[in-house]
């Protein structure tokens, strides 16, 4: 008698399993690797009024200190971009003309003295953003702590245009608020970002002499990095 389905299809079953697990494995991969901001944020520079603030230039360059723009970065959860004042004190016309007339500087720089003269904020776009349901990132707790403006944002003293260098997720801050110890700085190099930068290269584990300062830090200033839910999430 003959049998109606080949012998081959006796393995189907282990196949259509084998192909099921497989499958599953790459959408788990996938969605692992694709749907993180690891993968959708970091990178992110989004085109800014007059071609951006450029921090390579003002902080790299010319040495300004984060504090100048972002004023309320030590009191406020909020760092704010500066008033449109704050930039027309240093590019408000004839201030640069010797500096950067050579450079198309004036043309550069036009946009701000419009907004000023039309009492109009720079429509700035942001750059790092938390999700909606997290609470907004408190500025102070962590300058104030000793946690450098580069552990989160890189040294921005090198960025012509800003962009996220950081996923900022929640497992990106959790593992930082279990071993705080190796990204904790003296409170005068906060905003120090190349010294800091120069500190890292020297132990990028963050097991040496990073770690025994940052322990002596973590001490002195009693600090007890929360881990619950409601620390950060509404």
């Amino acid at each position: 008698m003959s049998t109606i389905f080949p012998k081959w299809t006796n393995n189907l079953p282990t196949l259509l399993a084998g192909g099921a697990v497989g499958t599953l494995a790459v959408v788990v991969g996938v969605v692992w690797y694709y749907f993180t901001p690891e993968y959708w944020s970091v990178g992110y520079m989004p085109t800014q009024p007059g071609g951006g603030f450029n921090h390579q230039i003002h902080v790299g360059k010319l040495g300004m200190d984060c504090r100048y723009c972002h004023t309320n970065v030590e009191k406020s959860a909020e760092a704010n971009v500066p008033t449109v004042s704050t930039c027309y004190g240093c590019h408000a016309d004839g201030r640069l003309a010797k500096l950067t007339s050579s450079q198309g500087h004036a043309e550069k720089t036009a946009f701000i003295r419009e907004a000023y003269a039309k009492d109009e904020p720079i429509e700035w776009r942001r750059v790092h953003k938390v999700p909606d349901y997290v609470r907004n990132f408190p500025h102070h707790a962590h300058v104030n702590a000793g946690v450098s403006c580069y552990s989160c944002h890189g040294n921005i003293g090198r960025m012509p245009v800003v962009y996220q260098a950081k996923s900022l997720s929640m497992s990106w801050c959790l593992d930082c608020h279990r071993n705080p110890e190796p990204h904790l700085v003296a409170k005068d190099d906060v905003y120090r970002l190349f010294d800091v930068e120069d500190r890292n290269a020297a132990d990028p584990s963050g097991s040496g002499k990073r770690l025994t300062e940052g322990k002596r830090f973590y001490e002195e200033r009693k600090i007890a990095a929360p881990e619950n839910c409601g620390a950060c999430h509404y």
